[in-house]
């Protein structure tokens, strides 16, 4: 391993260990720092996200927002090291009553059916995977579900991630891995649970051609494809963060009654998100290339 995969690895590592012995209003003073100077440095991801912010949010304040966005994505980050230590039962709490349009999600739990959550970048994905897990269990289900990563270099980081997710309760599988992820997500699916699935970022090259907020871009279209071939209901969701909590906002269900449906399912998902994210667009952290006029 190279000098710079080790240093990577050890900051991570060394977050986790840390973090959470700082008292948490230090860590976010620290981590909103930190934020603001990444503002002040403009490097390409700050400026990346202020052209992603720039067409969900036209005619915002661009420098309000983005210093906005970066403070959120820094408090996302303060969020992953402290987890762990927290009271997940108390998250719980303090998230649920910020949850809407859950409704489809429970009924469909309640009839055994599988759930495909196709999420954004946003808010903390993590907290709210938690409150999914704890809602399951609430429901007497598997408190668990299923979940896709790309593989990290250095592999110990990977591990890394993988631990503290699964940690939190959620089933880990590595995109990399193929067949064994296909035959994860179908397993997690037929019987009645809950996958699930962000789509706001292609990482590979089986994408969708979508219209976002008016634009050209390319979103992945796995959860409609996983829904199409399960049979599972297919429910766009965005985390988004609270002055003092977490949120969780679904919308209406895709229909996605077969393959031939798959690419207008993923348009209707791209449509939902697109909707929701312009509603908290400062938690949308996005510091990669989505749109098509943006993509090498």
């Amino acid at each position: 391993m190279s000098v710079r995969p080790r240093l990577v690895d050890a900051g991570y590592a060394a977050g986790w260990a840390g973090v959470r012995r700082v008292p948490g209003p230090l860590a976010q003073w620290l981590f909103r720092l930190g934020a603001d100077r990444a503002v002040r440095g403009d490097g390409p991801g700050v400026r990346q996200l202020r052209a992603n912010l720039a067409r969900l949010a036209p005619g915002a304040d661009l420098d309000a927002l983005v210093r906005a966005g970066m403070r959120s994505y820094a408090r996302y980050w303060c969020e992953v090291f402290r987890l762990p230590a927290m009271d997940l039962a108390d998250l719980h709490r303090r998230t649920d009553p910020h949850v809407r349009g859950a409704g489809p999600f429970l009924e469909a739990q309640a009839n055994g059916r599988g759930v495909v959550f196709a999420l954004t970048h946003s808010g903390n994905w993590d907290a709210a995977g938690v409150w999914l897990v704890e809602t399951l269990r609430a429901l007497g289900r598997e408190p668990a579900f299923t979940t896709v990563a790309a593989k990290l270099e250095p592999e110990s980081l990977y591990r890394r991630f993988v631990a503290y997710r699964e940690s939190l309760g959620f089933e880990v599988v590595a995109a990399q891995d193929g067949a064994h992820a296909y035959r994860a997500l179908h397993r997690r699916l037929r019987g009645g649970g809950v996958v699930c699935l962000v789509s706001d970022l292609d990482m590979s090259r089986s994408g969708a051609d979508v219209e976002l907020c008016g634009e050209p871009a390319r979103v992945p279209a796995g959860a409609a494809r996983l829904a199409a071939a399960t049979g599972a209901l297919l429910l766009p969701a965005v985390p988004s963060f609270t002055p003092d909590g977490w949120a969780l906002d679904f919308a209406a269900p895709v229909p996605v009654p077969d393959r031939a449906a798959v690419a207008k399912a993923t348009q209707g998902v791209a449509d939902a998100l697109g909707a929701m994210l312009a509603r908290v667009p400062a938690d949308w952290h996005m510091l990669q290339p989505i749109w098509t006029a943006d993509r090498p």
